[in-house]
C-alpha cells in the first residue's frame, strides 16, 4: 500500500465520526476519488483549511484494491478560495461548481481538462463574481467533455445549418431541431442563446466576456445546459435552485 502524492481538487466534505471527514476530491492523475482524512474536524487538526470546498491542494494518501475509500494521510494547501466564499452569491457559485463536478465525473476516471476547467472558473468567480457568463462556460464545456452536448449549428434531424433562426429542443436533451422537424411538445431556444453557446465552445472564457453576451440569451444557455446535466446524473442539482432564487444578485459583466 504505497502511499501516493498528487495535485488535487476538494469538491465536497462530510461530518464523519466524531472528528473526521469524508473527502470527496479530483486527483490530477487519477480522477475523482473519496477518502477518510481522520481528524480533520478536530480543532487542532493537521490537515488546517486545506480542505474547503475547491482548494486546490497537494495531497498525500494511501489506497488499498479492496477498499472504496482511500485513507488522506497529509494535504498542503496551493490555492484557497476561501475568500470568494465570504460573498454570498459567490459561494453559491462555486457550490454549483462542485456539485456539478462531483455529481458528473465518474470514479477513477482521469479528467485533467476537468480539472484545469474547475480551477479556471473558481479563478474567474473571484475575479468577476459569480457572472452567468462565466457559470455558462462551465457547464457549456463541462457537457461538452462529458459527451452529452450535441452541436448548437445544425438540425439535429435534417442537418439543416441553424444560424439565424429559433432552434427547438427537449427538456434535457441536447438535440436541438429546426421549426420544420420539431416535434409539438418541443421548446424553443433563441438563436441567440444558441450563438452565445457557440461563442463559449469555439473560444476561451476571456473571449466570451470581452463580447460581453446580453443576460437573458446568456442566462437562457445556461438552463439548457443545466436541465442537460441534471437528465444525465438522473437528479436535480441542490445548488441550481439556491442559484435561481439568488439570481438578482448574480452579477452581469
Amino acid at each position: 500500500m504505497p502511499l501516493k502524492e498528487s495535485e488535487a481538487i476538494v469538491l465536497r466534505t462530510f461530518p464523519l465520526g466524531e472528528g473526521d471527514r469524508l473527502v470527496s476530491f479530483l486527483d490530477r492523475q487519477s480522477g475523482r476519488l473519496r477518502g477518510v482524512a481522520r481528524g480533520a474536524r478536530l480543532p487542532k487538526s493537521r490537515f488546517g483549511s486545506t480542505l474547503e470546498m475547491l482548494a486546490y491542494i497537494r495531497i498525500w494518501y494511501f489506497e488499498r484494491e479492496t477498499r472504496e475509500l482511500v485513507r488522506i494521510n497529509e494535504s498542503e494547501l496551493i490555492e484557497s478560495f476561501m475568500d470568494v466564499q465570504q460573498d454570498y452569491s459567490s459561494a453559491i457559485g462555486l457550490a454549483l461548481v462542485s456539485e456539478i463536478t462531483d455529481s458528473v465525473l465518474g470514479e477513477r476516471e482521469a479528467a485533467d481538462a476537468q480539472f484545469r476547467l474547475i480551477l479556471l472558473t473558481a479563478r474567474a468567480i473571484r475575479v468577476h463574481g459569480p457572472s452567468q457568463v462565466v457559470l455558462a462556460y462551465f457547464c457549456l464545456w463541462t457537457a461538452r467533455l462529458g459527451g452529452w452536448l450535441g452541436p448548437l449549428d445544425r438540425c439535429s434531424r435534417c442537418g439543416r445549418a441553424m444560424h439565424l433562426e429559433t432552434a427547438f429542443h427537449s427538456p434535457g436533451f441536447a438535440e436541438i431541431q429546426c421549426a420544420d422537424c420539431r416535434e409539438d411538445w418541443t421548446r424553443p431556444i433563441s438563436k441567440e442563446a444558441l450563438s452565445v453557446g457557440r461563442t463559449a465552445l469555439t473560444g476561451t472564457l476571456d473571449r466570451l466576456l470581452k463580447e460581453n453576451p446580453p443576460m437573458d440569451p446568456t442566462k437562457e444557455i445556461l438552463s439548457y445546459t443545466l436541465d442537460i446535466l441534471e437528465h444525465h446524473i438522473e437528479k436535480k442539482l441542490i445548488s441550481r435552485k439556491t442559484f435561481e432564487m439568488g439570481e438578482s444578485g448574480i452579477v452581469e459583466i
